[in-house]
């Protein structure tokens, strides 16, 4: 299963860690030139200390008035000392060194320029003719806490930048993409008849492309349908004549007939011609249903519309129908006509796939859903799923367009609600249900 990820999240998340790792290399770059100017003013630290106070030195030795063997400097005060020093001749014979120089760290016999040990850096100068020799050392320790601590210093900040990057980067993106997301909404919010262009002007140019591919493909699926709704409204609308015309002749010739079999072939002709007419009517209810909006402009009670319709079809099945309203008044936008268009092709669906020994219950609640539902044999699933579709019919015994419940669904959609189809009925081990929310406002499409 593919797990979508949000470009936000990862615009955010790749430029926070972008931001972090230039930031890191920076401070790695930063150290090492950091680290070799600091080595250079180091040494030149060394080099200039030998060579201020070699001559101090060879001064106080050359005025001796005895040898008197190695002598440490004084000092002034108790103090940590970085560098240290020591004076010695050519052989290596020690004549002065600082409080704290230990004169292991150096070599056996003094050398002049730079030199390193494991752990000091040593400089060292000679004078008189290479007679006497100064050499001063620095641990490598003090160096490389320098040069940590300069490095810390560059770290100390990025504490603060990943979180302060995250937020700033997150902030950017979303200003960035709300219209992106505004666009969203709007395309969420459109009923489903509505192929209208989508508004490009105010987003990005990146997705400027792919919405005006969008528009192109929304006017041909709105060209497609309309010439889809056309073509089904004008052709149920022409037939319309010719059928009652042919239905009021034939109705004249059974009248005028003698013969019983050609009263009877008239008879199936009659029926035939009533269910073409029956399927005209409803192919121009679907047609209005799929090509016009199903909301009205004021709320209406649909609770009148209901009790009517019922009463139409109680005369043509007696008995048959039990109807259940609410106490109160029922509001809603759906069209008064929509809305019985819809009753009517479930009460007829109801009816006519129902047993026929059995009521059908039509109920309306206050909240606004009506249910409709019949007693009979369970419908399968693999067809429960198919009776949304044109010309399908769970029994293909029983008479019928085939596209009541596609009608409904229509109209449902169009109002921003859902038809859903349950079998068997709710508290029954069998028949079907029917059920459609009619409460709907205008947010909703």
């Amino acid at each position: 299963m593919t797990t979508k990820t949000s470009l936000q999240k990862t615009l955010g998340t790749w430029l926070t860690l972008g931001v972090t790792l230039l930031w890191l290399l920076g401070v790695i770059a930063s150290g090492v030139i950091a680290r070799h100017e600091m080595n250079e003013v180091f040494d030149s630290a060394l080099e200039e200390t030998a060579q201020r106070i070699l001559p101090l030195a060879v001064t106080d030795i050359l005025n001796r008035e005895n040898d008197t063997g190695d002598q440490r400097a004084l000092a002034l005060k108790e103090h940590d000392e970085y560098l240290t020093y020591l004076v010695r001749d050519a052989s290596g014979k020690l004549l002065l060194q600082s409080h704290d120089a230990d004169p292991r760290i150096f070599g056996a016999k003094p050398r002049e320029g730079f030199s390193e040990t494991p752990t000091h850096r040593i400089y060292g100068e000679g004078a008189i003719s290479d007679t006497l020799f100064i050499e001063v050392a620095e641990p490598l320790g003090h160096r490389r806490e320098a040069i940590l601590d300069t490095s810390l210093a560059l770290l100390t900040p990025l504490v603060l930048l990943i979180p302060i990057s995250l937020v700033g980067v997150w902030w950017v993106i979303k200003r960035s993409l709300r219209q992106v997301v505004i666009l969203q909404q709007s395309i969420e919010t459109r009923g489903g008849s509505d192929l209208s262009p989508v508004a490009v002007d105010r987003l990005p140019k990146e997705f400027e492309p792919t919405m005006v591919s969008v528009n192109r493909l929304l006017e041909r699926l709105r060209r497609a349908l309309e010439a889809e709704r056309s073509f089904t409204a004008n052709s149920a609308h022409e037939l319309r004549t010719p059928l009652a015309t042919a239905l009021a002749k034939l109705q004249r010739l059974k009248t005028e007939a003698r013969d019983a079999g050609v009263k009877a072939r008239a008879g199936e002709i009659e029926e035939s011609l009533r269910t073409l007419s029956r399927l005209s009517e409803k192919l121009l209810e679907l047609a209005k249903a799929e090509g016009g909006s199903a909301l009205s402009e004021n709320e209406n009670d649909l609770v009148p519309i209901l009790q009517m319709i019922t009463n139409d079809y109680e005369r043509e099945a007696p008995g048959r129908l039990k109807l259940n309203l609410p106490g109160n008044r029922v509001m809603s936008l759906l069209d008064p006509d929509a809305f019985a268009i819809l009753a009517r092709n479930l009460i007829e669906n109801a009816l006519r796939h129902g047993a026929a020994d059995r009521a059908v219950h039509i109920s309306l609640t206050g909240e606004g859903t009506l249910r409709v539902a019949n007693a009979g044999d369970v419908v399968p699933p693999e067809k429960l799923a198919l009776l949304r579709n044109r010309f399908v019919r769970s029994d293909s015994k029983t008479l019928g367009s085939g596209i009541g419940l596609a009608i409904v669904d229509a109209i449902a959609t169009g109002a921003g609600t859902a038809l859903n189809l349950r079998s068997p009925a709710s508290g029954q081990s069998g028949g079907f249900e029917a059920e459609v929310n009619i409460v709907v406002q205008h947010s909703g499409v």
